[in-house]
């Protein structure tokens, strides 16, 4: 199967280009190395023989020469991460959702069939939670006035008691609290519009917190994993803001990558004319707390930090099911959360300039 993989140069997309590759795919990378992602030429194409297209998703003639022969789209290509403030916006916009709506036209114009889009889970807003008097509950956006004060966890809207975390499934409302969420949950809509009207079949891989080799350092629009790593490669301590109690679901890039196959592999049994989201995470939640300390022993130190500063439009608990993408492609994680930080701590980090395209 010829594949394109938009963003192929990227973190998460130059692995899924190594699995399609191993799987016998013959994939096609459409990447435009831009600098603020890209500061120096990436390495070589691996494995060799993989066709490269330096062009931006944003231009229609380069994307309509880069859908020639192909049968399905890994569409990786984005600007990520939660960024400084809101002037990233437009950038944030142009890159995700009008690139999208560019490869989307495209690949109607050209008969292609099959979609496999990087999603999020940030479209969720703060995950799922159980009041033990007033069962579950979705709490509003916690407030400055609360986290200045170090009131981190959410509280039930109306008794004001602690919640409990949980499981988020995908048929939880979204609810998505900074410009990278919204922009991740358009992208789905407009490949769920491009389904219905061209009879496509779209999956919408929502990845968790991805980690492992090859994380672009030194940028604040990558996740927290690469801003802990960073700062050990530079002999700091790991700044953990709020109280490092944040649960997350870091899932490792090579099980990321190995979804991904397995979603493009499955694609043409799939329903057409629909989208389908898949949570995509290892299924064992981890604080960030935790993470921060199992990175730094694995590296040797020097131990994390823990500031209470926080950053607003963050999330407190985001934690998700993966059990539909178990049951539906057999899919496995298979690096454990000790065994991921330990070769993360030790591996190479790519350089990064100022905003990440994936």
């Amino acid at each position: 199967m010829r594949v394109l993989v938009t963003g192929g140069a990227g973190f998460i997309g130059s692995h899924i280009v190594t699995a399609l590759a191993q799987r016998g795919h013959e994939p096609v990378v459409l990447d435009a190395l831009l600098p603020t992602a890209h500061p120096s030429p990436p390495p070589p194409a691996s494995p060799p023989g993989v066709e490269w297209i330096h062009a931006d998703v944003r231009d229609r003639e380069a994307v309509r020469r880069a859908l020639r022969g192909v049968s399905a789209v890994c569409h990786q290509a984005a600007m990520v991460g939660l960024g400084k403030d809101f002037a990233d916006a437009p950038d944030y916009v142009g890159c995700n959702d009008l690139g999208t709506a560019v490869l989307l036209a495209a690949m109607a114009r050209q008969g292609v069939p099959d979609l496999v889009l990087a999603g999020s889970m940030v479209v969720y807003g703060e995950g799922r939670y159980v009041c033990p008097k007033h069962g579950e509950t979705r709490p509003g956006p916690r407030t400055a006035a609360d986290l200045d004060a170090g009131r981190f966890e959410p509280r039930c809207p109306d008794c004001a008691e602690p919640l409990r975390p949980g499981l988020v499934g995908e048929d939880a409302p979204v609810d998505p609290r900074n410009v990278y969420a919204a922009t991740k949950l358009m992208q789905e809509h407009l490949a769920a519009a491009w389904a219905r009207t061209t009879g496509g079949r779209a999956v919408s891989l929502r990845y968790h917190n991805v980690y492992g080799p090859g994380m672009p350092r030194d940028t604040p629009y990558a996740g927290v994993a690469s801003f802990f790593r960073s700062a050990l490669a530079r002999g700091e301590a790991p700044q953990v803001f709020e109280d490092g109690g944040q649960r997350r679901d870091f899932v490792h890039v090579r099980d990321v990558a190995a979804a991904a196959a397995l979603a493009l592999e499955a694609l043409p049994g799939r329903e057409p004319g629909a989208l389908t989201a898949l949570n995509t995470g290892s299924g064992e939640p981890h604080t960030v707390g935790e993470m921060a300390s199992a990175l730094a022993a694995a590296h040797g130190g020097p131990d994390p930090v823990v500031t209470g500063e926080y950053r607003l439009g963050d999330v407190r608990h985001i934690t998700a099911s993966s059990r539909r993408l178990k049951a539906e492609l057999g899919w496995r994680p298979e690096v454990g959360f000790a065994e991921g930080m330990a070769e993360f701590a030790r591996s190479p980090q790519r350089a990064a300039g100022g905003a990440g395209a994936s």
